[in-house]
């Protein structure tokens, strides 16, 4: 059976993103999640509340850091000072994975505020390898790169995007975060057949799945993690783990967070996904 990517210590189970509107709750009834995520820059800070409550539920869950403005794919060097303070958080929360997203969002020390797509082209690909390595020398482990919803092209492309991802993992090391819900969202404002990601990317690459909700915008989906998980979506993760195998799965929702029990079905539709696929490979092994 295949087994996450080293760079993944985390359970294989459904994991909640931890949000404000949820702490208390958390800390005071200590419920049942197998793990959580908390957005890495949230953190950087050398004390104070925020980060002693961090500190409090590391004691009692897994925690992964998941990074959204460290610019991977951005033609400036990265930020020193960013890396520092990720290393720093890193070294006081042991989490479980550390990631960060295949995009750029600075230019000429302007920061943009968003997760923008790539050209997927040879020289793009170099420079996000070079950044890669880089952070993994820094924090001195292997880290997971994840793959952007994308409402634009930069064309002509000199390959797909999942061979670009899967080029990343294989040159730098790194592991895969594979956002299925950004494969689906994307597939559809593209036209690309999201099968063919999946296809792409090399078993025993992928160390933790993501999933959301998307809103339809003018046409387009947007991947504004505000709404349940939608039924094309959860196919598509279980054709994901049919093919990679069971693998930690994140439930996201950043907008319109609604009630931690809510929450907690998601996970738990996640769960019952990743059991029966676990199931079914065992009855298979036997």
């Amino acid at each position: 059976m295949p087994t996450p990517h080293p760079a993944v210590s985390l359970p294989i189970s459904a994991g909640l993103g931890l949000r404000a509107p949820h702490l208390r709750q958390v800390r005071q009834e200590m419920p049942a999640i197998a793990w959580f995520e908390v957005h890495s820059e949230n953190y950087f800070v050398s004390g104070g509340p925020a980060l002693a409550v961090l500190e409090e539920i590391r004691q009692n869950y897994p925690l992964s850091l998941h990074g959204v403005g460290m610019s991977l794919g951005g033609a400036d060097d990265l930020d020193r000072d960013h890396l520092r303070q990720l290393k720093a958080l890193a070294a006081r929360i042991q989490p479980a994975a550390i990631s960060e997203h295949l995009c750029w969002s600075a230019i000429g020390g302007r920061w943009l505020n968003d997760l923008l797509p790539l050209p997927y082209t040879r020289e793009a690909l170099d420079q996000v390898c070079r950044h890669v390595e880089q952070v993994q020398e820094t924090l001195g482990r292997a880290i997971l790169v994840e793959n952007v919803s994308s409402y634009l092209r930069f064309l002509p492309e000199e390959m797909p995007e999942w061979t670009f991802v899967a080029e990343v993992a294989k040159r730098t090391g790194c592991g895969v975060l594979l956002d299925v819900n950004n494969i689906h969202v994307s597939a559809c404002n593209h036209g690309f057949s999201a099968a063919d990601f999946l296809a792409g990317i090399a078993v025993g690459s992928v160390g933790e799945i993501h999933l959301a909700g998307y809103e339809e915008v003018d046409g387009l989906l947007v991947d504004t993690h505000s709404r349940p998980v939608y039924p094309a979506v959860w196919e598509l993760y279980r054709a994901a783990l049919e093919r990679f195998g069971p693998l930690p799965t994140l439930i996201e929702w950043d907008q319109d967070i609604p009630s931690l029990d809510i929450l907690q079905g998601e996970a738990a539709t996640a769960q019952n996904y990743l059991d029966t696929v676990t199931e079914a490979r065992h009855v298979r092994a036997a």
